[in-house]
């Protein structure tokens, strides 16, 4: 057995504050018991399939789960790598017993921690939804459905196996929230919103995701499908909330501050109708007066987070001081000052984060 390390006599960790790391560590431990099933890749889909428009089916995918994102190019590579009988990650969901032996209503069901793009691949295959492109070891599968497979490989596929961690009862929602938190740091990388929409649901995220669905915010706020299924009009509305009412606060790391300011208001004391009407009058503004919008130019796909937080929380700000505010020019956009204001060095520089969004409510005030 290998020894165990000698502590430096030149360490300047005392005694009493190794003692207190060991009993934080004692302390902040969870019970995480599991254990490990092997399925077929047929019986995994069912179980997925089977009761899913009645939201019964027994392997579900829970509401802090993020939307199916991979494009059809990494769906394809992981069909191809169960085709090839390569190892296969192993999927992590948690057993949800009834709260009573005998309600019957209350279904035992699993629900699934991670491995939602998987069993959401498998189950498009299976069902010909997905047709197979850009595969460079099977190159001759390229375009193939899964019923333009032979009879024969087809009931291969379906009998190969996948593994599965389940936890057990005793892993409670915070276990679960934390191990999908840390089991989506590495491969695949969530970005910011998609972790906050996991890891901290509320009234506060529910209202965010309801404005970014909101027609006249899309249609003024152009982002792209690949952003928009990545939640990015989810971040566009958090930004626009945070720094509204706390830009002044902000330092130099983005994520951190609207991180704090979502845990700060996620709560069911939040003003949701006070915010929603905000939102919805800075919108109508924006509609009436900005012609392009929050883009730069009529046709763009996408537009610039620094530019949506100057024209929105700008515009806010000025109707809070002026409801019945009519500008009489927005030429001032195309300024020398707000494209210094605006350019991409600008996000983190909290100098210019007060200049680019007083810039635009002192523009709009200073025409009334």
């Amino acid at each position: 057995m290998p020894k165990a390390t000698k502590i430096s006599p030149e360490s300047e960790i005392t005694d009493q504050q190794r003692e207190a790391a060991e009993a934080e560590i004692r302390e902040k431990q969870k019970v995480v018991d599991y254990d490990t099933k092997e399925y077929p890749v047929e019986v995994l889909v069912k179980k997925y399939r089977d009761g899913l428009d009645e939201d019964i089916n027994e392997l579900y995918i829970p509401d802090y789960q993020r939307e199916m994102i991979w494009e059809e190019t990494r769906q394809s590579k992981f069909i191809e790598s169960l085709l090839l009988g390569l190892p296969i990650p192993y999927i992590f969901v948690a057993d949800l017993r009834p709260k009573q032996e005998d309600d019957e209503e209350d279904l035992a069901r699993l629900e699934i921690v991670d491995g939602t793009q998987r069993i959401r691949t498998l189950d498009r295959f299976l069902n010909n939804k997905l047709k197979l492109c850009e595969l460079e070891k099977l190159e001759q599968l390229n375009n193939f459905k899964f019923s333009d497979l032979p009879l024969a490989r087809q009931r291969r596929f379906n009998r190969a196996t996948i593994r599965m961690i389940v936890l057990t009862e005793k892993a409670d929602e915070e276990t679960r929230r934390d191990m999908f938190e840390r089991i989506n740091t590495g491969s695949v990388q969530l970005n910011e919103m998609e972790k906050r929409r996991g890891i901290s649901p509320g009234p506060f995220v529910d209202l965010l995701e309801e404005l970014a669905k909101t027609d006249k915010f899309r249609k003024l706020c152009p982002i792209s499908e690949a952003l928009v299924s990545k939640r990015e009009p989810e971040e566009f509305v958090l930004r626009f909330f945070a720094y509204l009412n706390n830009y002044q606060n902000f330092e130099r790391r983005v994520n951190k501050f609207l991180n704090e300011y979502l845990q700060e208001h996620n709560h069911a004391k939040i003003n949701q109708k006070g915010m929603r009407s905000e939102f919805h009058k800075m919108l109508d503004f924006v509609d009436t007066y900005f012609p392009n919008g929050f883009s730069k130019a009529k046709g763009h796909v996408k537009t610039p987070r620094i530019r949506f937080e100057a024209i929105s929380v700008g515009v806010a700000l000025a109707l809070r001081e002026k409801p019945d505010l009519k500008p009489k020019s927005i030429k001032w956009l195309d300024s020398p000052e707000f494209k210094e204001y605006t350019t991409s060095d600008a996000s983190n520089s909290r100098p210019k984060v007060i200049k680019r969004i007083e810039y635009v409510r002192d523009q709009l005030l200073g025409q009334s």
